[in-house]
């Protein structure tokens, strides 16, 4: 069984509370805005731990009385309420592995179509879809930044801001190359193909978060933004896309309502790719960071997609399968999901 330091918790609600009935609470809104995000995943936390003990005492109550009436019919409830609640304290375990520093952020994903043509954009235009349904079930808004849609089938690439507490901390382990094996549907042969998407999560970082970058290393293009499916193109050139120079990462926003907008989101997004970089290659200093950007690389997909002969979701790095590939398909991937948190708290 796992522990919280539930005391601990209250004691820390509590010192929020004070915090926020103070007459100057407001005056600093960023940190406003922390304690109150802080405050409300305390709160979620406690509530779902006496949610779960409440539970647990009324299945000892149900088993009492079972044996003391001696009917048998109350089994099948007590079997599915002690389902339920192994359910409910896997899913509460797996969030006390999200521990890392940016886990409680919200989450940009991008997906990008690899090789293999029509195929793999039709196939990144399935993932989209995917994480869209997952985001959908956990209560998390799912925002488009930048689309590159193509008009004859799927998408090139999208860019989706994922909003919710611990966002980032569920779908970081999503980060990698996505493989697909079926029947063409752009093949009239009818033979089976194999396709390719990569997928990256960078957290969203706090506006209370910035780096030095030189100016000099940056490469801003404006160009006109696109609407889903090419159906819009916009007058003025509001996208815009910026290059770092030293490492060759590219980021892109198109969707947001000014140019201006549009920059900030693209620098933020910058700026989490440079601060990944910087602590996977343990530098000091942004200035340090050279050389390609080649994190996600090709020919090391993370999780395959099987539609034909067979069907059969598995992730490569843990082996966790599902053979319901429909139901992943409609955002049902929490099993993998939490099958990489555990595998990477080991």
């Amino acid at each position: 069984m796992f522990l919280f330091d539930i005391e601990g918790i209250k004691e820390d609600i509590k010192s929020f509370e004070v915090e926020m009935s103070e007459p100057n609470f407001w005056e600093d809104s960023q940190r406003a805005q922390l304690i109150l995000q802080k405050d409300k995943i305390l709160k979620e936390t406690l509530q779902e731990f006496e949610d779960i003990q409440k539970s647990l005492e009324d299945i000892q109550i149900m088993i009492e009385l079972c044996q003391e009436e001696n009917d048998i019919t109350l089994e099948k409830d007590i079997e599915k309420s002690i389902e339920n609640l192994i359910s409910r304290l896997d899913e509460m375990k797996t969030k006390t592995l999200l521990s890392g520093e940016y886990d409680k952020n919200n989450a940009i994903l991008s997906i990008h179509a690899g090789s293999g043509g029509l195929d793999a954009q039709d196939w990144a235009k399935m993932l989209l879809r995917m994480y869209d349904r997952w985001a959908e079930k956990k209560g998390y808004k799912f925002s488009m930044l930048d689309l590159q849609a193509d008009p004859e089938a799927g998408i090139k690439s999208a860019t989706v801001l994922v909003e919710g507490i611990n966002a980032y901390g569920y779908l970081k382990g999503e980060k990698g190359v996505h493989r697909i094996v079926r029947i063409s549907p752009f093949d009239s042969s009818g033979k089976r193909h194999t396709s390719f998407a990569s997928v990256d999560v960078i957290p969203e970082l706090d506006d209370d978060i910035s780096i030095d970058i030189n100016p000099n290393d940056l490469k801003i293009d404006t160009y006109r933004a696109s609407g889903a499916g090419g159906q819009h193109v916009n007058k003025t050139e509001s996208a815009i896309r910026i290059t770092h120079i030293p490492t060759g990462i590219v980021v892109q926003c198109q969707n947001q309502r000014s140019q201006h907008a549009n920059k900030e989101t693209a620098m933020k997004m910058l700026m989490a790719k440079l601060i990944e970089l910087k602590q996977l290659e343990n530098k000091e200093k942004i200035e340090d960071l050279q050389g390609e950007y080649t994190q996600i690389t090709w020919g090391s997909q993370i999780r395959s997609y099987v539609f034909h002969p067979y069907t059969l979701v598995k992730d490569h790095r843990t082996n966790a399968e599902i053979g319901n590939i429909q139901s992943v398909m409609d955002g049902n991937i929490d099993l993998f999901i939490n099958e990489y948190l555990k595998h990477m708290s080991k």
